[in-house]
């Protein structure tokens, strides 16, 4: 059973899915996937070459940004708001339980100036806590403010 979370109109969050998953994302008008778990975390999760190669038999774009427990750097959150930009389509985004994968897309709604009240808000009724990226998503927002 899928636990797809919508955080947008484009971006959806998900614990870690399965090939099968993959092939139901596609029958959902999801357009890519976002892999933002690394390897190896887990001894039953599935690899991402696994998951690719059932998006990619899909016909979904597939994407990795592995976030590890050592945190988010700004060069993901960019890559993330750029590939956001990019895929024209709904998009599913996973790690273990979906949360760095909400935190992620938080981050990169912030460099592009998305107000961070909105996206907390947003996060919350999919169940997920901005809490412990507030300042940061405070510090990109502002700076996209004054950088546009």
């Amino acid at each position: 059973m899928t636990d797809f979370r919508q955080l947008s109109a484009q971006v959806w969050a998900s614990p870690q899915i399965t090939p099968d998953e993959v092939a139901e994302a596609k029958t959902l008008g999801f357009a890519a996937i976002i892999n933002n778990r690394p390897d190896g975390e887990a001894a039953d999760q599935p690899s991402g070459a696994e998951i690719e190669s059932a998006a990619r038999a899909a016909g979904l774009a597939y994407h990795a940004i592995p976030i590890d427990h050592s945190g988010f750097s700004e060069d993901q959150a960019l890559e993330m708001a750029d590939l956001l930009a990019w895929i024209d389509g709904p998009i599913l985004a996973y790690c273990r339980s979906g949360t760095r994968s909400t935190l992620l897309w938080a981050l990169a709604q912030a460099a592009t100036g998305e107000d961070p009240v909105g996206l907390s808000e947003s996060a919350q009724a999919a169940g997920y806590s901005l809490a412990p990226i507030a300042p940061a998503l405070d510090q990109l927002a502002e700076r996209a403010r004054k950088s546009g």
